[in-house]
């Protein structure tokens, strides 16, 4: 069972985010308390905190940790990922949906990393131990590419090069509308959104985010996008494109019609990474790969174009 562990604010953590009280207080990594943050495991006078909220004066802190003596999930092989591209610093994998990127607090689905090891890939041992070799992470509803450290050389410099904003992360949405201009560029910060801590919202004091967008193709009700991530949030295109009134077709959770979503047979937003591009780690030679859409939203594409509206 999960234990929960109850106190008053430290006088000494007054004003400390959530991630590094956590660590401090509970000895834990401040990639660990980040990751029970955002699993809602924490909560301020019932009041469930992000990562990066600050800790108040007495304020009664509750966080639930999950069994430490529990065992590590199986390695789980997962039916329809894809591998584009492999050599020995890298494996590419083409994530289909409802896949996480790997185990977190809260998930007990199928992981990429865990599907690795089913498939008997080495990774590189670098990272917190939950999440070695991963660089970069697509959410369990987002389907497309994602790259993988299997060397200690190409996750050092993958996630400096995706710090750095050198890594070409490209993404088609089909979004409710027609944004206008036709092309053009969001740039909002994002963080937590105020009450409803599942989610992300733009917010005042959240991290820089810049999407990029072009119209690929305008159909009846909807539009197809490209979208060149300049940086790497959560949930950001999602974010985003409700931000501007366009929200991903069969997005509900960020404003989508939940009846198109349901004549379309949509059971997740319309969104999908369809090429990645990074300079290799070993070689310093660019390598790109792509992925075709999979068969649910390339049916809920064809009604669009019908004019499903």
């Amino acid at each position: 069972m999960a234990e929960v562990r109850s106190l008053p604010v430290p006088d000494g953590l007054v004003g400390e985010r959530v991630d590094a009280a956590l660590a401090r207080l509970l000895g834990l990594s401040r990639t660990r308390a980040a990751e029970l943050a955002a699993a809602g495991g924490v909560t301020l006078d019932g009041r469930t905190l992000g990562k990066a909220d600050r800790l108040v004066a007495g304020g009664w802190l509750e966080v639930t940790l999950p069994d430490v003596d529990a065992p590590a999930p199986a390695p789980v092989a997962v039916a329809g990922m894809r591998l584009v591209y492999e050599d020995d610093d890298v494996v590419v994998v083409d994530k289909p949906v409802g896949v996480a990127a790997h185990p977190s607090p809260g998930w007990d689905g199928p992981t990429v990393v865990g599907a690795l090891a089913a498939a008997g890939h080495r990774i590189s041992t670098s990272g917190a131990a939950e999440r070695q070799g991963i660089v970069h992470r697509l959410d369990v509803g987002t389907s497309g590419l994602m790259v993988v450290a299997k060397s200690e050389l190409a996750y050092s410099t993958l996630k400096r090069a995706f710090k750095e904003r050198t890594v070409e992360k490209v993404y088609h949405a089909l979004v409710q509308g027609h944004p206008d201009p036709t092309t053009g560029t969001v740039e909002a910060p994002i963080g937590r959104h105020p009450t409803a801590p599942y989610k992300m919202a733009v917010v005042a004091g959240g991290k820089d985010s810049v999407t990029h967008y072009e119209t690929v193709e305008a159909m009846p009700g909807a539009s197809l996008l490209e979208i060149h991530l300049e940086t790497g949030r959560t949930h950001q295109i999602r974010v985003h494109m409700s931000a501007v009134r366009h929200p991903c077709v069969g997005d509900v959770t960020y404003g989508a019609d939940p009846r198109l979503a349901e004549r379309l047979g949509l059971t997740r937003q319309w969104l999908h990474a369809v090429r990645l591009g990074f300079e290799h780690p070993s070689t310093g030679q660019w390598t790109q790969v792509s992925s075709d859409y999979p068969d649910d939203l390339a049916h809920a594409l064809d009604a669009m174009r019908e004019g499903a509206r």
